[in-house]
């Protein structure tokens, strides 16, 4: 399949929490304290591993996300980008993303993270009712959020931050009303997803308790077509099914995962896509930094994907965006041809030449369309 299209992306994983962590899965992964220089040399050897595997190339984006990755001291930021630009070399406007929770304390980082080169931030607001984030489980509220988006403004050229909607007894217009209010902070994207319940959490055991209702199909389809209406008056229009954005400022690190491009991952549980090969680290900080010491890098599996995997990949990621896929870039593309003869007519996809598209018509149900056309 060809990646010369996009350009290469690097992902930075810092699994990180300093205590009891109420914005991810990163428990286990809690230290009281960190061998910072250790962690750093870690972290630049399993960069070099992919450097080698990737010759030639030059960067796009690098993203640091995981735990807590705006609590990475910025020494270490700095030692990451700069050990980056010096093998790989970056393409122009290389975008640097940071993933940051929307706490005073982490946003007291800012200066210092912008000053190591990190150009953009996505900050996890996830909504702007004090009553909803304690639903979600949050530990910040609204003002605090806030607070730390007027920081992330005036440090940052490029901000995003994302919010939850379709929550138990939302309605329309609470909604459209919060939509609204976030529009007018002037980011130049949003990252707006439906509450889904997932099994094994928190909110799928209080559905099961019945101390939780699900959100009504037809009523969450409603929010997702006001969501494109208000976002796209305001200049913000959908370029994939979750996310929108002034043109020109589309997540240039998601665009590289979404049309199937080359990224490298480093950092303790980063996965990888490179050459068709897929690479998984060790997750466990501990076992991470032991196959670092022992193996120059941190990988626990490395496994070539075959065309029909890659395929599928392909057609699964790129098919979320609103300029669809070219299936001339994916060999023996897995479409079941039957399928996508049924379902074009009902306009929820349209074939234009090699190039595959789902309709705005069929955004809300792209799970759907994706089982039936790409052929396991």
């Amino acid at each position: 399949m060809d990646t010369a299209i996009t350009p290469l992306a690097l992902y930075v994983h810092w699994p990180f929490c300093v205590s009891k962590c109420p914005y991810c899965d990163f428990n286990s992964h809690v230290r009281e304290s960190v061998d910072q220089e250790a962690w750093r040399a870690a972290m630049l050897a399993d960069l070099a591993h992919e450097v080698g595997k990737l010759p030639g190339r030059k960067l796009g984006s690098i993203f640091f996300g995981g735990g807590t990755p705006s609590l990475m001291p910025p020494e270490t930021v700095a030692a990451v980008i700069e050990a980056a630009e010096r093998s790989w070399g970056f393409e122009p406007g290389i975008e640097i993303t940071l993933e940051a929770n929307p706490s005073s304390v982490e946003a007291a980082r800012f200066g210092d993270l912008a000053a190591a080169g990190v150009n953009r931030v996505s900050l996890g607001l996830q909504a702007l009712d004090d009553e909803a984030l304690r639903f979600l489980g949050r530990a910040h509220g609204v003002t605090e959020g806030l607070g730390a988006l007027d920081t992330a403004q005036r440090h940052f050229a490029r901000v995003s931050f994302d919010l939850i909607y379709a929550r138990p007894d939302q309605t329309q217009a609470a909604w459209e009303a919060e939509l609204t209010r976030a529009i007018s902070f002037g980011t130049e994207h949003l990252s707006l997803y439906q509450l889904t319940i997932e099994p094994g959490t928190r909110f799928a055991t209080l559905l099961e308790k019945g101390e939780l209702a699900a959100f009504d199909p037809d009523a969450g389809a409603d929010l997702f077509e006001a969501t494109r209406a208000l976002t796209t008056a305001a200049g913000l229009p959908a370029y994939e099914v979750s996310n929108h954005a002034r043109p020109g400022a589309e997540s240039r690190h998601n665009l590289t995962y979404w049309r199937y491009g080359d990224y490298a991952g480093i950092g303790p549980g980063a996965h990888g896509r490179r050459g068709g090969m897929a690479t998984v680290r060790h997750k466990k900080p501990e076992n991470w930094m032991s196959a670092v010491a022992r193996n120059a890098h941190g990988i626990a599996i490395e496994d070539p994907l075959d065309t029909h995997g890659r395929g599928v990949e392909a057609l699964l990621m790129g098919l979320r965006l609103a300029e669809g896929i070219d299936l001339a870039r994916i060999p023996g593309a897995p479409i079941d041809q039957r399928a996508l003869d049924r379902i074009i007519p009902l306009g929820l996809i349209v074939s234009e030449g090699t190039r595959l598209r789902v309709t705005d018509a069929g955004m809300p149900v792209l799970e759907a369309i994706l089982r039936e056309i790409v052929a396991a």
